[in-house]
């Protein structure tokens, strides 16, 4: 029975010290040992979560900012107001009141105005390049934006020369071409 608890010791300190979720480290400590606390509440353990992370993502965006002072980091204003029941559902599997595919819709329902999709747009993929809390870059970009379409689109375009010589005189993709919808073909403006 000693070499069991022992094990069980050596695994709940191995479990910690190498990064396991507090619930976990929470649910193996309780099984094995008597008189361990209980976590706080939910809603406390989401409100110091939240206040960390907003601390963490602020300095972060304070460093990318100070790093290249024409960029602009971006928050999600209901995260940032700490609104996180607008999409989150702690009783759902997701943890999201949508699946993945359609939270975003909830708030943003006519970002798709044109019959020209951009497929990530057209299934709900939002997250592809958007960050969903903050991000350094503006419009929660999870690159800048003059890179975002590069780590999707790497196939030689149509107009290659032209595309060239746009790129070349500094100008985006997206100075021409909507990133979620448009009403012409390839989605230019």
């Amino acid at each position: 029975m000693g070499t069991i608890r022992l094990f069980i010791f050596i695994a709940c300190i191995a479990c910690t010290v190498s990064g396991c979720d507090p619930l976990t480290v929470h649910k193996v400590t309780s099984t094995i040992f008597d008189g361990v606390p209980d976590l706080p509440p939910a809603d406390q353990y989401c409100q110091d979560f939240h206040q960390n992370k907003v601390k963490e993502d602020q300095e972060a965006a304070s460093k990318m900012a100070a790093a290249n002072s024409k960029q602009q980091s971006s928050i999600h204003p209901p995260y940032a107001e700490k609104r996180c029941d607008g999409c989150h559902d702690k009783s759902t599997a997701s943890g999201l009141i949508k699946p993945r595919n359609e939270i975003c819709f909830v708030c943003h329902p006519t970002i798709i105005k044109s019959p020209f999709v951009h497929g990530p747009a057209s299934v709900g993929s939002c997250l592809e390049c958007h960050d969903p809390h903050s991000s350094p870059y503006p419009s929660l970009l999870k690159t800048d934006k003059a890179l975002i379409c590069a780590t999707c689109h790497r196939e030689k375009r149509a107009a290659q020369a032209l595309h060239a010589r746009v790129a070349a005189r500094g100008l985006l993709c997206t100075d021409c071409h909507d990133p979620h919808a448009g009403a012409v073909q390839y989605f230019l403006k």
